[in-house]
This record gives structure tokens, sequence and C-alpha cells, in this order.
């Protein structure tokens, strides 16, 4: 992960590049946002507040193609989970910098999720559901956005867990085992000797 954050900027303007190959590489798009077509990943909380992700295609300029950018979070409404804030799009051609990902994340869901609409409060997105339902070439990776624009989002994203606590959790689990194991037979074999004499 270290390794690929060091490397180079990729250009997505230039090539779109192979998700897993690429994922975590940190990169560039020029283009515009395609501002009718917001998603809204619920259940994303920061902070200890209930929120959500706000995802939206971005054309590449000079190109048919179109990247799902995660934009940020925003707050969800605490009164009413259905009502959406006014989403500020910066309008026109602009840059945006980020990190690639193979998708936006999932969440534990009971069901099938219906297919994507624009505007949309849904718990994943599922890129070959929202090529279908938007009819837009949408590429096969997300783009999380690092740049800083003034839209009111919040960018400050999770970092990737890299398992290391499960395995230090086992650890102590299976020596506290141990330990206990031990004091027993110690404090056993101790009363059974007192017993014989």
């Amino acid at each position: 992960l270290a390794e690929r954050g060091r490397a180079p900027l990729l250009d997505l303007n230039a090539r779109l590049p192979d998700a897993a190959a690429s994922e975590f590489r940190r990169a560039q798009v020029r283009g515009r946002f395609i501002a009718d077509w917001p998603l809204y990943l619920d259940n994303r909380p920061h902070g200890g507040v209930a929120g959500r992700y706000v995802l939206m295609p971005f054309r590449l300029a000079g190109s048919d193609a179109v990247v799902l950018v995660l934009r940020g979070w925003v707050a969800r409404d605490p009164a009413d989970r259905t009502k959406l804030a006014p989403l500020a799009t910066p309008p026109g051609e602009i840059a945006v910098q980020g990190v690639v990902k193979r998708d936006a994340g999932h969440t534990l869901q009971l069901g099938a999720e219906p297919p994507p609409r624009a505007g949309a409060i849904v718990q994943d997105v599922d890129l070959g559901a929202l090529r279908k339902a938007s009819g837009l070439p949408v590429a096969s990776f997300v783009l999380e956005q690092t740049s800083e624009a003034a839209d009111g989002l919040v960018r400050d994203w999770p970092h990737p867990a890299a398992g290391v606590d499960k395995h230090w959790g086992y650890a102590f689990q299976w020596y506290a085992l141990a330990a206990t194991a031990i004091v027993f037979f110690v404090v056993t074999g101790f009363r059974s000797a007192r017993k014989q004499t």
C-alpha cells in the first residue's frame, strides 16, 4: 500500500488503468461531473455521526469515458433519513485528484439491491448495474477524491486495515488461555498435594 501510494500520479485522461493492478495508486483526471446522476451510499458514519458518501459520475475531457468519483461524506438529516441536503457540484471542466479503488466499499445487506437510479440512496453500488441503469460507460474502478473543493463534503477517508489487529487479538487470546491452564494446573496440583498429606 505504501509503495503504491508513493508511485507517480496516474493520468486517467491518458489511459484508464486496470483496477486490480492500480488500486491505491494516486491519480488525476480532468473533465466534468455529470451532476444529474448522484448516488448516496447510506450508513457511512464519520466521527460518530450518521451520514452518507456521495458518488458521482465524471466524464473525462475529450472522451466518452466516465469514472465514478467518490466525492466525500455528508451528514444525514437526523429527523428524516430520506431528505437529501443540497449538493454543490463544481461547474465546468475541473481537475480532480484521488486514489484508485476497486469499488466504493460494501456494507452488510439483506436482500437484493434494487437497480440504481439518479439521486438514489443505496447501501452499495454495483458498477455493472450502474452502467446498465444509467447508460454511462462507467470504468471498472472508483476514484476516491482527495483534492479540495468548495462543496462542503468531508474527505477524511478511513485508511485500509491490514488485519494485523485481528492477529494480535488471537495471539493474546491463546496466550491468555495457556496462562489460565498453567494457573489451573498449579492450583489444583497444590490442592491435591495438601489432601494427600
